[in-house]
C-alpha cells in the first residue's frame, strides 16, 4: 500500500489589482484559469481522496469545478484552510500600508497582528490542527486534498520542516508555495 499524501491545491489567480493586500478578502478567481486548473487536477487526483476546501470563494470555485469533472470527489468546507486575515490592510495597496507598519510586523513576525487581523502563530496553529486531522483521515490509505491558499501551503511546508514549536522569523518567510491553480504533494506518514 502506498503512503497517503496531502495534495495542497492553490486557487487560480484572483480578480484583484496587482499589489493589493488580500487574505480573507473574499475575491473570485479567474473563471477560465479555474476551469483549466480543475481539468488538470481532475486527471491527476487518485480515486478515493478526501477533499476539503477553504470557505473563500476563490477556493470553492476550483473545488466545485474539479468536483463537476470528478463526481466521486466529496468536498468538505473547512474554515481552517482560509488565508490569513490582514484586518484593516485587506483590500489596500501594499504601497499605501506604509513601511512603518510593515517593519513592525517584520520585527515581531510570528506574533504581530498585521492590520489588526491574525498573527502567523494563529495561522500556524489552525493549519497544524487541520494537518493532524488530515493525518488521521489518511490512516485508511486514501489521499487528502486541500483546496486552499498560498499562506496555508507555506504553513504546511513550515510545519513539516520545523514542527509546531519553532516560530518563523521574517527573514525565513515566505517559504515556497504552489503557483496559481497548481499543487504540491506531501507525504502524510
Amino acid at each position: 500500500m502506498n503512503p497517503a499524501r496531502l495534495w495542497l491545491v492553490r486557487h487560480a489567480q484572483p480578480l484583484v489589482a496587482a499589489g493589493t493586500c488580500y487574505g480573507r478578502l473574499d475575491l473570485p478567481a479567474d473563471a477560465t484559469a479555474t476551469q483549466a486548473a480543475a481539468q488538470r487536477l481532475a486527471q491527476a487526483l487518485p480515486t478515493g481522496a478526501t477533499a476539503h476546501c477553504s470557505t473563500l470563494q476563490r477556493c470553492e470555485q476550483l473545488a466545485l469545478s474539479t468536483q463537476a469533472l470528478r463526481p466521486d470527489l466529496t468536498i468538505n468546507r473547512d474554515d481552517r484552510l482560509r488565508e490569513m486575515d490582514f484586518g484593516a490592510w485587506e483590500g489596500r495597496a501594499w504601497d499605501h500600508i506604509g513601511q512603518r507598519a510593515i517593519d513592525a510586523w517584520s520585527a515581531d513576525f510570528a506574533l504581530h497582528r498585521p492590520g489588526g487581523g491574525d498573527n502567523l502563530a494563529e495561522l500556524l496553529a489552525r493549519v497544524a490542527a487541520a494537518l493532524n486531522d488530515a493525518r488521521r483521515q489518511a490512516r485508511g490509505g486514501n489521499d487528502v486534498v486541500w483546496f486552499t491558499h498560498a499562506g496555508v501551503a507555506r504553513c504546511v511546508a513550515w510545519l513539516l520542516a520545523h514542527g509546531e514549536r519553532r516560530m518563523p522569523r521574517a527573514d525565513e518567510w515566505p517559504v515556497p508555495a504552489p503557483a496559481w491553480g497548481a499543487w504540491e504533494i506531501h507525504d502524510l506518514t
